[in-house]
């Protein structure tokens, strides 16, 4: 069995079809095809179910996808240990981050880059936390910034970062003057924009502003933090954002941070818009060991 085999299996599992399986191997088809045969014929199961096309793998395929998978990130993984032996880290980390952390994760990411010359990073800044366990758990990413709460992480390590706090940004003009919170209700009067329903961020705002009696009805959803700042600066909108975002992305102009009121003793924690944000990996051995530097380049130091 050769490394090359299980490449080459992988990638027809994630394409879906034996021409953009080759593309991407950088292989003609027919090698592609004749690779996977032999792996067949090695492994004495059927793979792939043939006929004019792709047609799927078989149930054999599908149960064996996951450990050519780990197979190939264990190897990975070898790799970049002998060479950190050598030379230091080389390689390319790849990170998937929540919206809510995309330009937090700079605090990050930037002293890995640091420490780490010889490493890339490939970051994707747009995926729920879902989404980026379930690519950590396929081999997909080597580690990702979530909100750790309600998410099954089993198998992983998990490496708190900071607890985000929600604030309100809005056009000055769309304010009461002075400095004091803003109530529930009269953010919710605001000509709001917000993320989808269904990504933590927007899901937790809903769930405290039903704490408090509230109902927030959006006309604008987006899957970016981005875009509902920009919103802002066009001068006729109002969001909740997370205020470690602002922290590293200046404001627009002639706009105004303001912090939404506190609940009352009775609503208690559950009231508050305030979510955990941490750093997840594989756990276990052989792990990693650019996912395990970039959690040693923590608050916490991982």
């Amino acid at each position: 069995m050769l490394f090359r085999q299980l490449e080459y299996f992988v990638a027809l599992a994630r394409e879906r079809h034996f021409a953009r399986a080759a593309s991407a191997c950088y292989v003609s088809q027919p090698a592609l095809s004749e690779a996977i045969r032999k792996l067949e014929r090695e492994l004495d199961v059927p793979l792939v179910l043939r006929g004019s096309s792709f047609e799927g793998l078989t149930p054999e395929g599908e149960r064996l996808v996951p450990w050519a998978r780990r197979i190939l990130a264990d190897r990975d993984a070898l790799e970049h240990e002998v060479t950190a032996l050598r030379t230091g880290l080389t390689g390319e980390l790849t990170l998937g981050v929540i919206p809510a952390a995309a330009t937090s994760a700079t605090q990050l990411t930037d002293p890995f880059c640091a420490a780490h010359p010889l490493v890339r990073v490939r970051m994707w800044a747009g995926l729920r936390s879902a989404d980026v366990v379930e690519r950590i758990r396929r081999f997909e990413l080597d580690a990702g910034i979530i909100y750790p709460d309600g998410i099954d992480a089993d198998g992983l390590t998990v490496t708190p970062l900071y607890t985000d706090r929600h604030v309100v940004l809005a056009h000055e003009d769309l304010l009461p003057e002075g400095d004091g919170a803003l109530s529930w209700s009269d953010a919710a009067q605001l000509p709001m924009c917000l993320l989808h329903s269904g990504m933590r961020g927007r899901d937790l705002i809903d769930e405290v502003a039903t704490a408090h009696g509230v109902r927030f009805a959006p006309r604008l959803e987006s899957d970016s933090v981005a875009t509902l700042v920009a919103m802002v600066g066009a001068g006729r909108w109002a969001t909740i954002v997370p205020r470690a975002w602002l922290a590293t992305y200046r404001a627009p102009s002639d706009t105004r941070v303001v912090e939404l009121a506190a609940p009352p003793g009775e609503l208690g924690d559950r009231a508050e818009l305030a979510a955990r944000v941490a750093l997840v990996r594989q756990a276990g051995e052989p792990e990693s060991v650019l996912a395990r530097a970039l959690a040693d380049s923590a608050p916490n130091g991982g």
